[in-house]
């Protein structure tokens, strides 16, 4: 199809994903504040410019992760993107917020725990979204996961026989409910990436394509590269895999319905699944 096409079906599937699922308040789309996490990348900035143009109430969020030139250009961008979208960009500052930068806090854990930097990174950016997203009055967050971040991290949950920690990789995070948890929805989960760069390239937004410089995640590369080659014989394999997952996550939520209670971390006070949320247990040997 040409591009013209391609951007009216791409924006007719990240709606209707948004209908189908109920991810947004269709009767209170502009009083419901939704803040999307945005990272300079090409999914978040997706995201941010479809709800806006659909005529949702949005707000930017980017956490500025003070990785060097990678960073700065990312936040440039988003600048950039949300005066010309007449969109509020609310920039939080890890080192405001946590004291240091991403770098130097992951190095400061690594040295008394063998951690991935995806793994660090994630823990911390999920704490600081839900707590600054509540705390600037935000319904919910829309994150830029799509097709292929979801069927890749199905496929590792299964090969670690993390069943569990997928109870939540629906289309709307937060199947159970919390006064402090701001719940989190993914507009693009069926579009595939190549489709989100490609519809960012027409569109010619302001974004960085090279990845995070700290990213090393060697099994999601495996599976990422499996994936991408299997697609090559079956363009459905990613969507299948995904369809699957969410026939089947309604009987995995009922199992670890009763055990994933939420409560509130005794440390700092946010949702946590224990005592100690992950946040805090990640950062309890690098005090």
């Amino acid at each position: 199809m040409n591009d013209k096409q391609f951007v009216t079906y791409f924006e007719k599937k990240v709606k209707r994903t948004l209908v189908d699922y109920k991810l947004v308040n269709e009767k209170e789309k502009k009083k419901e504040k939704i803040m999307v996490a945005c990272s300079g990348g090409k999914d978040s900035t997706s995201t941010l410019y479809l709800l806006h143009k659909f005529g949702y109430n949005v707000e930017g969020m980017m956490i500025d992760l003070l990785i060097g030139k990678w960073s700065e250009d990312n936040l440039a961008n988003m600048k950039k993107f949300c005066r010309g979208l007449g969109v509020k960009l609310n920039v939080v500052d890890i080192r405001q917020e946590l004291g240091c930068s991403m770098c130097y806090l992951r190095e400061r854990v690594q040295k008394t725990q063998k951690v991935s930097n995806c793994l660090v990174c994630g823990v911390i950016k999920r704490w600081l979204m839900n707590k600054k997203a509540r705390e600037l009055g935000g319904a919910k967050v829309a994150t830029g996961h799509n097709l292929d971040d979801g069927a890749e991290t199905v496929m590792m949950n299964l090969l670690k026989g993390n069943l569990g920690l997928m109870v939540n990789m629906a289309p709307q995070t937060g199947f159970k409910k919390d006064k402090k948890f701001v719940p989190r929805i993914k507009p693009l989960y069926f579009m595939l990436n190549a489709e989100v760069r490609r519809y960012s390239q027409i569109k010619k937004f302001p974004v960085l394509y090279e990845p995070c410089p700290c990213r090393r995640d060697s099994l999601r590369k495996r599976i990422r590269d499996e994936l991408n080659e299997k697609e090559k014989k079956n363009p459905k394999v990613k969507e299948n895999l995904v369809k699957v997952f969410l026939k089947l996550l309604p009987k995995i939520q009922e199992k670890y319905n009763n055990k994933e209670e939420i409560s509130h971390c005794e440390d700092c006070g946010e949702p946590s699944r224990g005592m100690v949320c992950k946040m805090c247990q990640l950062l309890k040997h690098e005090k």
